[in-house]
């Protein structure tokens, strides 16, 4: 049987299908621990981001307070810088009280149509007719705000409000600028929060993503900026809050809130909570630890299965594969801390064994018995054959007539052959078989030992294959064999009178299913004709069959066969080729006759 690979092994193992089965049960489990763990972080999350948008608004709130005001201051100015447009001094004199009293703005100015100021806070001109501020401002003629990279007092970025100026006809006469550097811009620096717990820091920037402002030193400013989104990507009308990676690495929470749209932005940042911002393997527990016991629940379901069962049994497993085949100790089957259904599984392989051992034991007794009685039976059978041919002889002595004499002695030939057969066809192994080698040899000896005389000397070649024959054959071809060797002896002579006869005898194995016996002989060329019409001259002399020809064909029609005669100057030889019948024959009906 060809071996499984490993893994199969593995797959037909208790403890690996138990471990699946619960896997598969406990994975619904594991799941919702983990869907159940990443919603409550992203409720986490969303509270992070809510909280960081108010303090965000919260902390922007005096920047936009500082707009509105500007705006307002912005409004006032435009309905009463009018009337003092025709007197430049007092106009500039107007710009520059209102820059000391408020010193939050940079520059104040009334720019006409043509863009040509003289009226303004600095007390020079100022040219604006190409700026594309003023030439925006002056196309909308509203309120408008715009971010000015570099001021032109302060040289330094400013926010420029911007509204315009209409005459008593309402028609359009200029507008009103007012610069608001950043650094007046006031950002809180206090939140709700610790700054040592959750420290925010907040930056503001224009539509370009130019970082104007920041809460936090130029060398630390990589810690409030997002690392995969561009500041002029985060515009737009609304405020929003997002969660994502800093320039330095550092997962943080953004929150964006437009100070004026378009133009002027605010961006608030902190590290989002604990259970959120823990980075590494503690920063994904809550998705390796339902994760991990569901590995630990499988393990542990494994090592159970090992501990309570596999290896009791393995354990039984071993002294039934040693018990199966042939080796009746059965060996060490202590499982007396085994579950109860292992114990009495073993209680049941136990007694079984014993029940197998005590039935071996009677049928081997039972075996013996017969093979006893069966020998005595035969050792009997010889016996009478013998007495037979003691009485045959002793008729012999009181017998004056040759004929008869000769006639006798041939028949208690075949008398003592038979009892050669009986006293060796059971000693031979096995009784449903026999081994051909074992019992063609007995014979073969026996006659040949009871034929050598001084004045007959034999030289005798034998050979046997073991071939195991059922009895229904061995026992037609041992009287075949034991008739065509006392022929052969009576006939054989050497041409030379100096030099013994020689006899042969072989049992070869052609194929699988076919065997052939060989019997053959020296003769001289002078042979004598049988008184009972032998196999050579009453065959050459076409008279009718003698007993021994008749004999011979009798068993080689037993045995399946038939018989060829091969005869030349020196030499006889007798063949018979037949099929071998299948030992399954001669066990069934060796079952049959035991249950008979």
């Amino acid at each position: 049987m060809k071996k499984a690979p490993p893994w199969r092994r593995l797959q037909e193992r208790l403890g690996y299908r138990v471990a699946f089965i619960l896997a598969i049960v406990l994975l619904p489990l594991t799941l919702i621990s983990v869907m159940k763990s990443l919603a409550v972080r992203e409720e986490s999350l969303a509270r992070s981001e809510a909280a960081l948008m108010g303090e965000t608004m919260r902390a922007a709130s005096a920047e936009l307070r500082l707009i509105q005001q500007a705006r307002g201051s912005a409004t006032v100015l435009a309905n009463a810088v009018w009337p003092m447009v025709h007197h430049p001094d007092g106009c500039a004199q107007l710009m520059e009280r209102l820059v000391s009293e408020d010193s939050q703005y940079s520059l104040i100015a009334y720019v006409p149509e043509n863009g040509i100021s003289t009226c303004n806070s600095a007390g020079t001109t100022f040219d604006f007719a190409a700026d594309p501020l003023f030439q925006r401002a002056s196309t909308e003629k509203r309120t408008s705000f715009a971010v000015k990279a570099v001021g032109l007092v302060s040289r330094s970025s400013v926010l420029v409000i911007s509204h315009p100026v209409f005459d008593e006809a309402g028609s359009y006469r200029g507008l009103v600028s007012l610069s608001l550097p950043h650094s007046g811009l006031r950002i809180a620096s206090a939140t709700s929060a610790p700054d040592e717990v959750r420290p925010l820091t907040m930056i503001t920037y224009d539509a370009t993503g130019s970082v104007l402002t920041s809460s936090r030193s130029i060398e630390e400013i990589e810690r409030a900026l997002p690392r995969d989104r561009a500041l002029a990507a985060l515009v737009g009308d609304d405020a929003f809050s997002f969660s994502a990676e800093s320039v330095s690495g550092e997962q943080r929470i953004f929150s964006v809130v437009p100070l004026v749209p378009n133009e002027l932005y605010a961006l608030g940042s902190w590290p989002p909570e604990d259970d959120y911002a823990t980075s590494g393997l503690l920063g994904a527990a809550p998705i390796l630890f339902p994760v991990l016991m569901w590995i630990v629940s499988l393990i542990v379901a494994w090592l159970a299965a090992e501990r309570l069962v596999n290896r009791h049994i393995r354990k039984l497993s071993r002294s039934i594969k040693l018990f199966a085949s042939g080796n009746r100790m059965v060996g060490d089957i202590d499982v007396r801390m085994a579950p109860i259904e292992i114990r009495e599984m073993a209680g049941a392989y136990e007694r079984m064994t014993e029940t197998i051992l005590h039935d071996e034991a009677e049928m081997e007794d039972i075996v013996h018995q017969k093979e006893v009685l069966l020998r005595e039976v035969h050792h009997r059978v010889k016996n009478n054959l013998q007495l037979i041919a003691s009485i045959m002889n002793m008729q012999m002595r009181r017998t004056h007539s040759a004929e008869a004499k000769s006639i006798m002695k041939g028949l208690q030939d075949r008398v003592m052959s038979l009892a050669t057969i009986h006293r060796e066809l059971y000693q031979t192994a096995g009784l449903s078989d026999i081994h051909t080698d074992e019992l063609l040899a007995s014979i073969v000896r026996q006659i040949t030992s009871m034929a050598d005389r001084p004045d007959r000397r034999l030289t005798v070649h034998s050979d046997f294959a073991d071939i195991r024959m059922t009895p229904d054959q061995a026992v037609p071809m041992a009287l075949l064999v034991s008739e065509a060797v006392t022929n052969a002896i009576k006939y054989s002579q050497n041409a030379e009178a100096t030099k013994p006869a020689e006899l042969w005898v072989r049992l070869t194995r052609p194929s699988d299913t076919r065997a052939e016996l060989t019997v053959g002989n020296t003769i001289s060329g002078h042979r004598r004709a049988s008184p009972e019409g032998d196999h050579d001259a009453a065959v050459k002399a076409g008279q009718e069959s003698g007993l021994g020809t008749q004999l011979l064909s009798a068993f080689a029609m037993q045995l399946g066969g038939t018989v060829e005669r091969t005869e030349n100057e020196d030499t006889f030889e007798l063949k018979v080729n037949f099929e071998l019948r299948p030992l399954s024959d001669g066990e069934e009906r060796n079952a049959a006759a035991e249950s008979a």
